[in-house]
């Protein structure tokens, strides 16, 4: 079963309360998005130490092949 918008972005809320989430559904499929979170708690990580704390706030729903979510397009960064 696909994940929905509204629940992908209450994830990455949830992971990351003060930051910036943007959610774009790429395909219409609910299988297909892009993320932008920007998070103070991404500052002085490196670009895989900021996608392993999305993922970690995804709990699970992109893990093996029956996950909820195919695939995610991330930009992630600390604010300016």
């Amino acid at each position: 079963m696909a994940i929905t918008v509204t629940e992908l972005e209450q994830l990455l809320r949830d992971g990351f309360p003060n930051g910036k989430v943007t959610i774009t559904d790429l395909a219409g499929d609910g299988n297909h998005y892009a993320a932008e979170v920007i998070d103070e708690s991404f500052r002085g990580l490196n670009r895989v130490q900021q996608q392993r704390a999305v993922y970690a706030a995804l709990k699970g729903k992109m893990d093996g092949n029956h996950g909820e979510l195919h695939a995610l397009a991330l930009t992630t960064k600390a604010p300016d």
